[in-house]
């Protein structure tokens, strides 16, 4: 697990000339073992803030300290999860899952083993020899998250992990993933769309508003779990988050 701070990380890319602010003046507080959830519409800097968290970009400004360290020096490991699946389509869900730890040095014998403890946790089990085309979207994703635990990482980063699913798949999935989280009491970062679903996971919920792409309230999800997106106090925070939204014009 991590503890991760961000203060006032700014980016700017620029094109042909041209420079644009995707960031300005972030800073946020990651506690040890938090679901985090973000939501904003697109443009508001939600990937480029998860990208720089991840390491594949670097910030314009400011500062990132993971447990007190810089994050150039932290030592910490970071799992990630996108919304493509990205599986070899050679090997099969458990080789997928064994092959980074084999790359990492691990024996083959023990990652694989391991491979299957993960998948066991994703509750894909008995599909160990599927191959990814034998697989629903949804499987192909679970062995995708399974991917990124198998690393036991200290922060895991999920952008959009269940936007290309349909409804009752991504529902599934959310169950899941809220189910994995109390079980491992991972650092967990989450990009989302949809405000349902951050309510349903997160234990807070970061607004970000656009040009540039900053960071315009945090609302704390004072709600007792399994959460139940029909219940009247989860629509009032649904609604809550909505209306921040929507007020940006």
């Amino acid at each position: 697990m991590a503890q991760i701070t961000l203060t006032k990380i700014a980016k700017r890319f620029v094109t042909d000339g041209r420079s644009v602010d995707a960031l300005k003046d972030v800073s946020l507080e990651l506690t040890d073992g938090e679901f985090i959830c973000v939501v904003g519409h697109s443009g508001c800097g939600k990937t480029t803030l998860l990208n720089i968290l991840a390491g594949f970009l670097r910030p314009t400004a400011g500062q990132i300290l993971v447990d007190g360290i810089s994050r150039e020096k932290s030592d910490v490991s970071i799992g990630v999860v996108f919304q493509e699946y990205a599986l070899f389509p050679w090997r099969t869900a458990l080789e997928n899952i064994a092959f980074g730890l084999e790359m990492d040095g691990l024996a083959k014998a023990e990652a694989r083993t391991k491979a299957r403890h993960f998948l066991e946790l994703v509750h894909l089990g008995d599909f160990a020899d599927a191959y990814p085309h034998q697989l629903s979207g949804g499987m192909r994703q679970r062995v995708a998250v399974a991917r990124a635990l198998a690393y036991e990482p200290g922060l895991l980063l999920m952008d959009e992990p269940f936007g290309a699913l349909d409804a009752q798949t991504r529902e599934r999935l959310q169950s899941m993933t809220q189910e994995i989280w109390l079980a491992t009491q991972k650092t967990i970062f989450y990009v989302t769309h949809n405000i349902s679903e951050a309510v349903f996971l997160g234990e807070r919920v970061v607004i970000m508003r656009p040009k540039p792409g900053h960071i315009h309230d945090i609302v704390k999800i004072d709600l007792p779990r399994p959460r139940d997106p029909l219940a009247d106090d989860f629509v009032h925070v649904q609604r809550q988050i909505t209306k921040a939204l929507s007020d940006q014009g």
